[in-house]
């Protein structure tokens, strides 16, 4: 059952704040997507390119498809004929086969790159030097990735109570977003905040926050 109430409220305390709505659809029913697109929403969250894939076949085409999980290399060609936003490239490695596909597609892919901020060793993403170092390399022109607009950056915080770890970790983020979007107009989208933080992550700076069980309630269990 979606929480429309919810989604109204968030979108009233975003809009002053010209922060962005990503709805975490993954595991949800095709009928709660269309029930949040019908009231508005047109930005959603997968995880799973499978279900990415079997989803957009089934949902309006108008609808902008984020993936925000861990993309494989050799999955890359399933979503590139269609995705609106890689959030969560996490090697240089992927983001040379998302230029290649791009390529193959004739279009421009929008990808984020994903910086490991979090105390959790499971989380993915370039530690910040790494993240340094590659951009640097791309506004050089050393490295270049033609058929990719990279727009920014994403990252998750430590699962933790502890607010004051969460708000450091954010901000080393958004240090690190300020060095290049003053740079790079285009480099203009911090993804940070998902349900539990997503408060915190918009004070240090967020443009983009990821919320799936406000608006969907408790996912499924995936079998």
């Amino acid at each position: 059952m979606v929480n429309i109430a919810q989604y109204r409220s968030l979108i009233n305390a975003f809009e002053p704040q010209k922060v962005q709505l990503v709805a975490v659809s993954k595991l949800q029913p095709i009928e709660s997507i269309r029930q949040l697109y019908q009231n508005g929403q047109k930005d959603f969250g997968e995880n799973y390119v499978q279900e990415l894939v079997d989803k957009q076949q089934q949902l309006p085409a108008d609808i902008h498809w984020h993936f925000i999980g861990h993309l494989q290399s050799n999955k890359v060609k399933y979503i590139a004929p269609f995705i609106h936003l890689i959030q969560g490239v996490d090697s240089e490695k992927l983001l040379a086969e998302i230029n290649k596909q791009a390529l193959k597609n004739n279009r421009k892919i929008n990808c984020l790159l994903q910086v490991h901020i979090a105390l959790e060793e499971s989380k993915f993403g370039f530690s910040i030097p790494e993240a340094t170092e590659l951009l640097n390399s791309i506004q050089s022109a050393s490295t270049t990735f033609s058929n990719i607009n990279l727009s920014g950056l994403m990252g998750m915080a430590t699962w933790t109570h502890d607010v004051d770890q969460i708000k450091k970790e954010f901000h080393s983020l958004a240090n690190l977003f300020y060095r290049f979007n003053n740079k790079w107009p285009h480099f203009n989208t911090l993804s940070m905040g998902m349900t539990a933080d997503y408060k915190i992550a918009i004070e240090e700076g967020s443009t983009m926050v990821r919320i799936g069980s406000l608006l969907f309630g408790e996912r499924k269990k995936q079998v």
